[in-house]
């Protein structure tokens, strides 16, 4: 199948690899469908969950290891039952990226992680109750550090 999205155009969509959130994501509960898109150009790690049934609406994401190297939020266990069986092998964990127009502002969303299980493809993104985390945490100064590391 394919699709014209407003970031990449027209792309062609596997749809053995789409993203299934029975619930939608916070705020876009009526979006249910996507795929994960990792852009040849974006630079840190950060990646594309573009809306299939929206194609103008994809937004960035990244591993929240990236940013910080100890995440680990504790997440009720009936939160995640609804993804199947969860284990670190079948597992990925994506936090939300808000850029401003003041790039250097950048912040990730550390306290709703979206879960993915790779095995069925269903996702969820949940609110965690784990207070050491925050709604917005600056990542524009670490993702230049790391990028000054990698020496990209």
């Amino acid at each position: 199948m394919k699709i014209t999205t407003k970031l990449f155009k027209e792309i062609e969509v596997d749809e053995d690899k789409l993203i299934h959130f029975p619930q939608g994501i916070i705020g876009f509960p009526e979006l249910t469908d996507f795929l994960l898109i990792h852009d040849s150009e974006s630079e840190g790690g950060i990646r594309w969950m573009q809306s299939i049934q929206e194609p103008a609406f994809a937004m960035p994401v990244i591993d929240p290891l990236i940013v910080m190297p100890d995440y680990n939020p504790q997440i009720e266990d009936d939160l995640l039952q609804p993804l199947g069986e969860i284990t670190e092998d079948n597992s990925l964990v994506l936090v939300t990226i808000t850029v401003p127009h003041e790039i250097e502002k950048m912040t990730v969303n550390l306290k709703a992680p979206i879960v993915i299980n790779g095995e069925n493809r269903k996702a969820n993104q949940i609110i965690t109750e784990d207070d050491r985390y925050a709604v917005k945490f600056p990542i524009y100064q670490i993702l230049k550090d790391n990028m000054e590391r990698a020496g990209e």
